[in-house]
């Protein structure tokens, strides 16, 4: 099975199980196996259930049924194995050998996923118990598609999965949709078992739609489309063609109990809280995950004015360019193409992109303007019509702001207590797979399993079947450092916390004490930032963001070593902490910096130090926790970007985002201050051009950033602990 590179790659939103569960329910066997008859008392010796190596969650179970061995996992589909000859076994794309122990008894296999003759994937898994087991409880989905009419005419495809037999055993069953610009061919039976067990177990009418003009749907794809005021028959929007979508699934699919719930990761998240806006009355849950919510400000193209470059590059080409989503590939160091290419113009030239709709806007108008402010959601959640289960990552690398902000937007309005967010240790769509990983952090547990069983199943079990277990009633976030879940009232958390800051201080120092008055009162460091050299944001080479090899989807987690050594960036260090410390709540930097250019950006990053004697791979390791960049111009307005005073001091204020992080005794707390983050943002010239997107050669030039840390310019970031901290 194909699995496309895109925004969501969340593997469409639902597939980020791995591929491995629908890929041995599908694989076509190419080559013939010879299969010979194994005595029943051998197959015995295989029975148990054996634990992944690296991901001790991941469970495969071993057992006899009659003359049969069959292998299954709680997310992989049961499969018989058929033996080649002792020890080896195979079934359908599925290669199993079991090792040994000293003593002959067998003690764990390795699995490979692939013909003979091909790499395949390999995992190993150590056998810890003999009492082989039934672990999944697939249900048979029925597969069936649709062309759905919109009120204008243009016609919508549909993929309907449902119970096998459900139809007409008088199993009245709720719907549960994704729309999604990513393709729908990959739904089938397996996928939602795999992907989705928890509530394929209990039994949904699943519908995955084709949005306009992608994959096999009519009409006009639009970016993110606005939406409008629908006062004619050709108002379309996404939240109409929900509408239209959910009308038509009431009255031509049998046997539903009339209840539809919506959910969906990145993109599919955009449109899930599109569901809820002037929602449908059988519309009585959704969850947006990661949803992109303002492109501009803090989602997937721009932060706080500062252009995501090789991400709008990338996902430009891959949706607008043609009706799929083919993903661009690059052998070249992406840091040396766009630093040859000069501007987004030059590298948009170059992809012959610049005729692109969303790259037009691009080049035209790269401030807020109200082309980007029409398409933000944020705006129109002033009322809460659905039961609203927000869901985000910490170390989310494309859709990060979305998740709090959407919240922040809901919250005030929820006169219910139906507005609830779960934030976790995850990537982009992190909490899909079963896995306690996330590079090379290890949570402890496989976290995003316990947000699917005990959160996100349960709370469409309520709000669409009327089910008891749902007991979230605000906020539940996982705490990093030491690694469990707490439950708030609300996001950020005030109750048993207080305000607390963290200052910058001139001689390189954190300190939670203010800096006293000393000499002018301008004490400060500085350093030289040149665009010819930008601090590259990632380690290099740097692939394009969904080609082969990437490391785009895990670079949040990347050890800051890499770069702190530089010069051109101001580094400050607590001493090795005494005791615990947590951060709690939205992180805010307030800088006070100078350039002596017109313009200038600033990225502050607050990063976990731990310490030299730490276990591998973590000893000395730079973790980041939070982190932002702001573009200097827009100090004042975004609407209007205003050239900087060289020379003079000016405050910075803006959010680094929410985290929930103890820094551990014995570790350091570090910030870390530089004026590029390349190629993923394009560089700022340093000198004020109307227009960063087309900046001639010129313009781009060395100047010196000084950040500092007075009485009278006191740089600090603000936070929440806990009381008593």
């Amino acid at each position: 099975m194909k699995i496309r590179g895109c925004c969501a790659l969340v593997l469409c939103g639902w597939l980020m199980a791995s591929v491995a569960v629908v890929g041995a329910q599908e694989a076509q066997t190419a080559e013939k196996h010879s299969a010979i008859t194994l005595p029943v008392g051998a197959l015995d010796a295989y029975v148990g259930q054996y634990r992944n190596e690296v991901e001790p969650d991941v469970v495969s179970s071993v057992y006899r049924e009659g003359d049969k061995l069959y292998i299954e996992g709680e997310r992989r589909a049961r499969l018989e194995l058929q033996a080649e000859s002792a020890d080896h076994f195979y079934a359908r794309g599925l290669r199993v050998v079991f090792a040994r122990s000293a003593t002959g008894k067998v003690s764990g296999l390795t699995s490979t996923f692939g013909e003979r003759g091909e790499r395949g994937v390999e995992t190993k898994e150590e056998r810890f118990s003999q009492a082989g087991m039934r672990l999944n409880h697939f249900r048979e989905y029925t597969r069936s598609e649709a062309m759905i009419p919109m009120r204008d005419g243009v016609n919508l495809h549909v993929v309907i999965l449902r119970p096998a037999g459900s139809e007409t055993n008088g199993e009245a069953l709720p719907f549960l949709m994704q729309r999604t610009p990513y393709g729908t061919s990959w739904a089938s039976s397996a996928a939602v078992n795999g992907s989705k067990p928890e509530l394929a177990a209990s039994g949904y009418i699943f519908v995955f739609g084709d949005i306009r003009g992608r994959y096999e749907s009519e009409g006009k794809f639009v970016m993110n489309r606005a939406i409008v005021a629908h006062t004619t028959k050709s108002d379309v929007d996404e939240t109409t063609d929900t509408r239209d979508t959910i009308d038509w699934l009431l009255k031509g699919v049998p046997n539903n109990n009339g209840k539809v719930g919506v959910l969906g990761v990145s993109y599919p998240g955009f449109l899930a809280m599109s569901a809820g806006i002037e929602a449908h009355p059988a519309v009585k849950a959704i969850s947006p995950q990661a949803p992109m919510t303002n492109v501009w400000m803090g989602d997937d193209f721009f932060h706080n004015g500062a252009f995501r470059e090789t991400y709008g590059f990338d996902y430009v080409q891959q949706l607008e360019a043609q009706k799929t989503d083919a993903r661009v590939e690059s052998k070249e160091d992406t840091y040396d193409f766009f630093l040859r290419n000069g501007n987004f113009a030059g590298a948009a030239d170059a992809a012959k992109m610049e005729n692109l709709p969303t790259a037009k806007i691009f080049l035209t108008q790269p401030a807020y303007t109200k082309f980007w402010q029409d398409m933000a959601v944020e705006k129109h959640l002033t009322k809460v019509e659905v039961p609203t289960l927000e869901v985000g990552g910490w170390w989310d690398q494309e859709d990060m702001w979305g998740t709090q902000a959407e919240y922040a937007a809901l919250k005030p309005h929820d006169t219910t207590g139906e507005v609830f967010m779960v934030l976790g240790p995850w990537n982009h769509g992190g909490w899909g797979p079963t896995t306690r990983h996330l590079g090379v952090l290890d949570l402890g547990a496989a976290t995003g399993d316990q947000y699917r069983k005990t959160m996100e199943a349960p709370f469409f079990e309520k709000y669409l079947k009327g089910r008891a277990g749902f007991d979230l009633t605000g906020v539940a976030s996982f705490r990093t450092g030491v690694n469990k879940w707490e439950r708030y009232e609300a996001w950020p958390p005030k109750q048993g916390f207080k305000e607390a800051e963290l200052f910058l201080n001139a001689d390189g120092a954190l300190s939670r004490n203010a800096p006293a008055a000393a000499g002018d009162g301008k004490a400060a460091v500085s350093y030289s930032a040149d665009p010819a050299n930008p601090v590259p944001y990632r380690n290099r080479p740097i692939q394009s963001t969904y080609g082969d090899g990437s490391k785009w989807r895990t670079w949040l987690v990347e050890d800051q070593r890499f770069v702190s050594g530089r010069k051109d960036l101001a580094n400050f260090s607590s001493p090795v902490l005494e005791k615990d410390v947590t951060v709690t709540g939205d992180v805010i930097a307030d800088l006070f910096a100078s350039t002596t250019g017109t313009d200038g950006d600033f990225v502050v990053k607050l990063i976990d130090v731990y310490p030299e004697d730490a276990p591998a791979p973590m000893a000395g390791y730079q973790l980041m926790i939070v982190d932002e960049i702001f573009r200097g111009r827009y100090q004042k307005s975004f609407e209007t970007p205003e050239a900087l005073t060289p020379g003079k001091v000016t405050e910075y204020k803006w959010s680094l985002h929410g985290a929930d992080h103890t820094f551990l005794k014995g570790h350091k707390m570090m910030v870390e201050v530089q004026s590029s983050w390349f190629p993923l943002y394009d560089r700022n010239p340093q000198t004020f051009v109307p227009n960063i997107m087309t900046a001639p050669a010129s313009a781009y030039r060395g100047q010196t950033v000084t950040i500092y840390g007075s009485e009278e310019y006191p740089s600090h970031l603000e936070f929440s602990v806990p009381d008593g901290d």
